[in-house]
């Protein structure tokens, strides 16, 4: 059976979400076409493709625990605004605790952080930093934290999952 050059991308793309350190010939097995054909599809995937990662047992490395910060920021100015978010963007760069931020909106705040600690001191330092670096721009800061030692975790964070998510109306320009 012949498939088209779009649904075999998003074939390949929803395996390497499920295992990314599977050989190209792996690939081509589990995807029904050629080593070739999956090493030039990668190819055209690379633009879609922002790393390829491990997920790793985050307890069993030393970290034990996952923050999501939510803040407000407060109103200025549009160059004041542009400031503000280059420093935090310098500032997100230097913490390698920081997995994520943006902004966004909800629960009455506008940005969030998710981050990892190795414990809760280390997640107070962090806090207290964040808090007098931002003193001027951030107000109404709230944080969830979990354990994830200790924590009920109903469901590992995971990217394999979206495989099952991806459907074939992505849209990948061949």
């Amino acid at each position: 059976m012949i498939i088209m050059k779009k649904e075999r991308l998003v074939k390949l793309l929803k395996e390497l979400l499920r295992n990314s350190r599977r050989s190209d010939r792996e690939l081509a097995k589990a995807i029904d076409a050629s080593q070739p054909t999956v090493t030039r599809n990668r190819r055209i995937l690379a633009k879609y493709i922002r790393s390829y990662t491990i997920v790793p047992e985050f307890s069993k490395i030393g970290y034990e625990i996952l923050a999501i910060t939510f803040a407000k920021a407060k109103i200025c100015s549009k160059k004041e605004a542009e400031e503000k978010v280059e420093r935090a963007r310098k500032w997100t760069a230097q913490h390698s605790s920081i997995i994520f931020a943006c902004d966004g909106e909800g629960l009455g705040k506008d940005t969030v952080i998710v981050s990892l600690h190795k414990d809760y001191s280390k997640y107070a330092n962090f806090m207290r930093e964040y808090s007098v670096n931002f003193a001027d721009f951030i107000s109404d800061v709230q944080s969830f934290v979990t354990s994830l030692k200790t924590g009920m975790i109903t469901k590992p964070f995971d990217l394999k999952y979206l495989a099952d998510d991806v459907d074939n109306n992505i849209s990948i320009a061949e």
